[in-house]
């Protein structure tokens, strides 16, 4: 309600003469303008403020991951010739007739023997690269891959992993860049480090080959890894 105060006689004081009602069609045009406001303003929040923030984790390899050995290659241990051979054996018997350098020579032949010792690799069944859209604002980098464990099921691991922050980002598996049909692994951990997510079971990463970084509120793609074994 509003009150208009107009002046009957300018001798004479001030006098309420009439009540002027604001119409409701401008009261309700007046709300839904401050709402709409309102509104645009949380959404521009909530859409821009991860750009300026960057969060990190680094993640162990997955407890159970299947360790196979990764053998030297056999060219590189057969590269002594025989006459090398021979006088490492001839420093070999110089070294244990003197009794002061035998502990020395047990050492050094411990650590030739740790080193042509067969290095253990994590298995891993699929890789990828990461690629951003390239358009200047949305990127990932970094590598994916997929880990057998030990129970049988797969884990995907992103490793030297950084991607531009944004909202709502998840990490799926998809059968194409625009996320047609895909698996969702999770909400992304960070846009650094290293990370793993749980592969649900009898998913054919051949089919679902694709590792998508998707911001879910907009339907936006950040960037991609094709998984190939």
């Amino acid at each position: 309600m509003g009150v208009k105060l107009i002046p009957k006689d300018w001798g004479e004081k001030w006098k309420i003469c009439f009540i002027q009602k604001i119409p409701d069609d401008r009261v309700n045009k007046s709300l839904l303008a401050i709402i709409a406001v309102i509104v645009v303003g949380i959404a521009s929040v909530f859409a821009v403020s991860p750009y300026f923030t960057e969060t990190t984790v680094d993640e162990a390899i997955p407890t159970g991951a299947i360790i196979e050995p990764k053998m030297e290659d056999k060219d590189a241990m057969m590269i002594k010739d025989d006459s090398t051979m021979m006088k490492d054996k001839m420093m070999e018997e110089e070294t244990m007739m003197e009794e002061e350098e035998e502990s020395v020579m047990k050492k050094d032949k411990m650590m030739e023997e740790e080193t042509m010792m067969e290095e253990e690799t994590v298995s891993i069944s699929y890789a990828g690269t990461f690629i951003g859209v390239g358009d200047g604002i949305h990127d990932a980098q970094g590598d994916a891959y997929a880990i057998p464990l030990e129970d049988g099921s797969n884990v995907l691991r992103l490793e030297n992993f950084q991607s531009t922050n944004g909202p709502d980002l998840f990490v799926y598996l998809s059968t194409d860049e625009n996320a047609s049909e895909f698996i969702n692994l999770g909400e992304l951990k960070a846009n650094k480090g290293n990370q793993n997510y749980k592969i649900p079971d009898n998913v054919d990463l051949n089919k679902y080959s694709k590792v998508l970084i998707w911001c879910k509120a907009f339907g936006v793609l950040f960037g991609s890894a094709e998984l190939s074994s």
